[in-house]
């Protein structure tokens, strides 16, 4: 009977103590579900109930963290897409480049929101901004250029550079506008648009102005016969421009073409100046690689834009970065700063020649003597 008794103590404390791990796990709040990893901590800390609650919500909130960051991802990520639409949904007047899948901005009849979509990111996100940083960077230099004294830039120097300058805004400044705004409405696209080829023949122009008048600068038949064939060509431009057909997509090999015929139309005086003063000149005094420079510059940008490279290559790999207008968008910047430098130099060689009339009377008086000997 002793025996037995004894036999059985141990299993009756086993029981008893299960039945006492059973009872105080029961009791107590179990949020992560794991019966024993909440025994474990009443256990060591029997004294203490606030401190284990401080813990627990020290744990809930961690756990809780990834989730709220996936939340904010979320919202941010909605600035950025919530909006765009696929080329395939897009009315038929926003249509242009078939090989840019996705990321379109949808027609928004409101300036606002248009203005808005500069801040988020779409096909044309990078477009606008090329062109609006250099906008803001020639008005800096235009400003700080013909704000200088008298006495550092000549009147004649800075109504000189202004031409230029007023041309580099002008089309930079167009150029931000129409694609910004240009899925506002049919209407406001054709205005915009035209303003922005306007805006291309405007910039050719104004880059001629200042190199022909410092290239020619006491060759006056010279210079006054380019300047005024430079003028009438920039004006046909204009008016191709101003045609609504002329914008159309089908048109955009025409469009590269006519503005690149144009601009190859400065090798004409750049060949006539190499022949008047030697290729020599031309190319250290003349400033004449700047200008080679800058033609490649546009005819290269030109040329991926009208031939769609490389989005051609890869449809839908470069609808928001690196497609062929916003290489065209850099090269016209680029260029337009080349420009820039080249004129700069240029512009030093008034200085060596001084006043034309000292060489021009002696030269006058000279065959006049000559016709009478």
């Amino acid at each position: 009977m002793t025996d037995e008794m004894e036999s059985s103590k141990p299993d009756s404390t086993e029981a008893d103590v299960r039945r006492r791990v059973l009872a105080r796990t029961l009791s107590e709040p179990n949020n992560d579900g794991d019966n024993q990893s909440t025994y474990a901590r009443s256990k060591s800390y029997p004294s203490k109930p606030e401190s284990n609650d401080d813990n627990n919500e020290l744990m809930d909130a961690v756990f809780e963290m990834p989730t709220k960051c996936a939340e904010q991802a979320k919202e941010v990520g909605k600035l950025v897409v919530q909006y765009v639409v696929d080329h395939s949904h897009l009315p038929h007047w926003l249509l242009d480049n078939e090989f840019l899948i996705s990321g379109h901005r949808p027609p928004m009849p409101s300036f606002k929101q248009c203005f808005a979509s500069i801040f988020r990111l779409h096909t044309e996100t990078v477009n606008i901004w090329t062109h609006l940083l250099g906008t803001l960077f020639f008005i800096i230099i235009a400003i700080y250029f013909i704000t200088r004294p008298s006495s550092e830039v000549h009147i004649e120097k800075k109504i000189t550079f202004g031409v230029f300058f007023l041309g580099a805004i002008l089309c930079l400044l167009f150029s931000t506008l129409y694609h910004t705004v240009y899925c506002h409405s049919p209407k406001v696209s054709k205005l915009f648009n035209k303003l922005d080829y306007c805006g291309i023949s405007i910039l050719i122009i104004a880059s001629f102005i200042p190199w022909i008048y410092y290239g020619f600068y006491c060759e006056f038949g010279t210079k006054i016969a380019y300047l005024l064939i430079t003028i009438t060509l920039g004006t046909g431009c204009i008016i191709v421009s101003m045609w609504d057909k002329f914008s159309a997509p089908e048109y955009r090999t025409c469009r590269a073409l006519l503005f690149i015929a144009f601009g190859l139309f400065g090798f004409v005086p750049t060949c006539h100046y190499v022949l008047l003063f030697g290729f020599k000149h031309a190319f250290t005094t003349g400033a004449a690689q700047w200008l080679v420079v800058m033609a490649v510059l546009y005819i290269t940008g030109a040329s991926l834009y009208a031939a769609r490279i490389p989005e051609r290559l890869a449809p839908g790999y470069f609808d928001i970065w690196f497609q062929s207008h916003q290489i065209f968008h850099v090269f016209v910047v680029a260029a337009a700063c080349v420009h820039y430098y080249g004129i700069c130099v240029l512009s030093k060689h008034q200085s060596d020649i001084g006043d034309c009339r000292k060489g021009v009377l002696p030269s006058i008086h000279n065959a006049f003597n000559s016709v009478y000997q």
